[in-house]
């Protein structure tokens, strides 16, 4: 009989040949499973040679003389390669062993396998193959068999485009393999990440505390899945109540898990301070303290060798004189937007911190904590008014950027802040909407948090 050829052929034009090439590549480029590709791409081929079966071959992740069979138009029912490939034969040795780890392309006129050879139950019946093999760093790591039970059946006149073409499909179809291991895993890691947003927003209050002398509200916008902006509000007893506002270095699940530690070293310190209140035996909760006790902790066992730190503000408000004590570690300095007049200050006139370094104190304003041992925290008091709202928030309020790529800044949050009639949670709607309307679309680089008390 005469040799099976491309259909195409030598006596077809190069337009019938383009035709055929561009069709190929269309349809291909459509698919986006890649055992499709694979199925359209042998389609493809029975349709230029006639073949009878196709079976592809792969040793990849194995030594030789071990051959895994991939695919088979001879299959009822084909598994996936990639998904189930327990499913798929595993062969020792043999003709299909040889043919593989050759690394070699070959046209076989006369394919005789033996009924002991594992390759008889796949490619026993067939007398003549095209071997191609697909390269992978310099190595056939996969090859495509193309099989007739005719001896000499194939013309090698276009078998050199073949190995090229087959080359080809195998790289995209290895990317196309890529691309989907690459979105699972996205989509695994994205559904860790809601997991670890999920834990990490179940740490911040799930409301805020009904305070008679106090309207509060608060607004937490992580720029991923996790943050590390931390807020609490503490109820010491007394009529005094703590406010906590805290910000992690960096974004995502380290700063979320440093967040974390935050959280439990805070409640820890404030959970010491009630006992002693109620005891009898201990002064009231001083935010200094508070934050020297945060700094101590953090430096000795979480923030040392990383590199991280947290900025923090921590006040302690007095409802029966209205008077609030503060102390701050390098954090943004808390707005107030006193309601009488219609002023606006902040509370960092003397915030700062000292560093005691072999019983020698050097001056270093509103250290982070974290950083160094040994800090030092100042508390200072200020009187408020009925009316007086206080804007606690992280940089990322301050630090959003528009498009021209500014910052959005103090001012523009003075002027957001400005309506002394609106309770806590207006005002913080009023503060979101101007840092929406100046950010115009642009993405969010960093977690926003607002707490908002307002004086009754």
């Amino acid at each position: 009989m005469s040799r099976i050829s491309l259909r195409y052929g030598a006596e077809a034009d190069w337009q019938e040949r383009l035709r055929f090439t561009v069709e190929l590549m269309r349809e291909t480029s459509r698919q986006h499973d890649p055992s499709e590709v694979v199925a359209g791409y042998a389609e493809r081929l029975r349709s230029l040679t006639n073949f009878e079966a196709f079976v592809a071959l792969s040793r990849r992740g194995l030594e030789r003389p071990r051959v895994r069979v991939t695919r088979s138009t001879e299959w009822a029912e084909q598994p996936d390669p990639w998904s189930e490939r327990e499913k798929l034969p595993l062969i020792e040795g043999g003709v299909l062993s040889e043919l593989v780890y050759s690394n070699e392309a070959r046209i076989i006129d006369h394919l005789e396998i033996p009924e002991s050879d594992p390759a008889y139950p796949h490619v026993g019946r067939f007398r003549s193959a095209i071997v191609v093999p697909i390269f992978d760093n310099g190595e056939a790591l996969n090859v495509n068999l193309v099989l007739s039970s005719h001896s000499a059946a194939f013309d090698p006149e276009f078998f050199p485009e073949l190995v090229w073409t087959t080359n080809l499909f195998g790289r995209g179809t290895k990317m196309l393999v890529l691309q989907k291991e690459l979105r699972e895993a996205y989509e695994r890691i994205d559904e860790e990440m809601q997991i670890v947003g999920r834990l990490q927003r179940s740490l911040l209050p799930s409301a805020m505390p009904q305070i008679a002398s106090l309207d509060l509200a608060a607004h937490y916008e992580p720029s991923t899945r996790a943050g590390g902006d931390y807020y609490d509000v503490f109820d010491f007893g007394q009529g005094r109540w703590g406010i906590l506002l805290a910000d992690v270095c960096g974004h995502g699940p380290p700063a979320a898990v440093l967040m974390a530690i935050t959280h439990s070293l805070a409640h820890m310190f404030c959970k010491q301070h009630v006992a002693s209140i109620v005891r009898g035996d201990g002064a009231g909760p001083c935010p200094a303290a508070a934050l020297e006790f945060l700094n101590e902790h953090l430096e000795a066992r979480y923030t040392r060798l990383n590199g991280s730190f947290v900025t923090a503000f921590f006040a302690v408000f007095d409802e029966h004189t209205r008077t609030l004590t503060f102390a701050s570690a390098g954090h943004n300095p808390p707005r107030v937007k006193r309601c009488s007049d219609g002023s606006t200050f902040v509370l960092d006139g003397r915030l700062g911190g000292k560093m005691c370094e072999a019983g020698n104190e050097s001056a270093l304003r509103g250290l982070p904590l974290g950083i160094e041992p040994h800090v030092t925290y100042e508390s200072f008091s200020t009187r408020l008014a009925v009316g007086d709202q206080i804007v606690f928030y992280t940089d990322g309020i301050t630090e959003a950027r528009n498009p021209a790529g500014e910052l959005f800044g103090t001012a523009r949050l003075d002027q957001a802040i400005e309506d002394c009639r609106i309770d806590a949670e207006g005002l913080i709607g009023a503060i979101l909407e101007s840092v929406e309307r100046f950010s115009n679309g642009r993405t969010q680089d960093d977690d926003r948090t607002i707490l908002v008390a307002k004086v009754r």
